[in-house]
């Protein structure tokens, strides 16, 4: 899962380069600011599975623990 996680963190980065590049190219405004929505959507997930709650779990380790093994590192 740590790997999925990681693709998704390069693909937000790789979204915000490109709505940058695309509107200094082409001045468009919609489709870039498309892509930064869909940048701030990934990134929020990926928040939301790596930040711990109150108890200090993640539900990235919480989901290693269903599966009856330790969670990752």
């Amino acid at each position: 899962m740590n790997w999925v996680l990681s693709l998704v963190m390069l693909a937000a980065l790789a979204l915000l380069g490109g709505a940058f590049v695309l509107w200094r190219r082409t001045g468009a405004v919609r489709q870039p600011l498309l892509m930064v929505l869909l940048a701030v959507v990934a990134l929020v997930n990926v928040a939301i599975w790596t930040v711990p709650a109150a108890d200090g779990t993640t539900p990235l380790g919480r989901l290693g623990d269903e599966r009856g093994r330790a969670p990752p590192p």
